[in-house]
């Protein structure tokens, strides 16, 4: 992978689809590689927020070395396909906590910006209103509670979403200080 790789991870219901949908309008200079899931799309949402695909073909996708990273997650398959990004275009993947950790085992220097959510209760509102079921909705937080302590560890940053302007800031803030220390190691 040429360019810089920023991996946007967090539990669900954090935001990570908005955040990186604003983030990409407001830098063209990010390529979102778009993951793949096996899971049903949720009301309201658009067909491209992921590849829908069934079961056969993640796991061909799987078999022919396909994805960069992938993993199961309550049930469902969800993975990155090996990115082919555009020239002069940093890479930007939008992944749950066990694929940020493949992806730092495999490009250590991937920064990795773990997003919070500013309460469990906040949290807990952000899957009601996106058409999680009440059953998704714990599964969600019980898997919250053991992936966070997981991906702060593994986090070169980590933001707490409490409003969607500022973490954009601070994400873009990160980007750009990432930028330039890269070109000063490439100098």
């Amino acid at each position: 992978m040429s360019g810089l790789v920023f991996v946007v991870s967090g539990p669900g219901g954090v935001g990570k689809s908005t955040l990186v949908g604003e983030l990409m309008k407001r830098d063209a200079t990010l390529w979102l590689s778009r993951s793949w899931t096996t899971r049903e799309r949720r009301p309201g949402e658009t067909a491209d927020a992921y590849n829908f695909v069934s079961r056969a073909e993640f796991e061909t996708q799987i078999d022919a070395g396909g994805f960069l990273e992938w993993t199961n997650f309550l049930g469902n398959y969800y993975g990155t396909p090996l990115p082919d990004a555009p020239p002069g275009r940093d890479i930007v993947l939008e992944i749950e906590v066990d694929g940020a950790s493949q992806i730092k085992k495999q490009h250590p220097g991937a920064v990795l910006i773990f997003v919070l959510p500013p309460s469990r209760e906040e949290q807990r509102e952000r899957l009601t209103v996106r058409g999680d079921d009440q059953r998704k909705v714990d599964q969600r937080l019980r898997k919250a509670e053991e992936e966070e302590p997981i991906g702060v560890a593994l986090a070169d940053h980590v933001i707490v979403n409490e409003t969607i302007d500022k973490t954009i800031d601070d994400m873009l803030d990160i980007i750009a200080r990432s930028r330039r220390a890269a070109s000063i190691q490439g100098s």
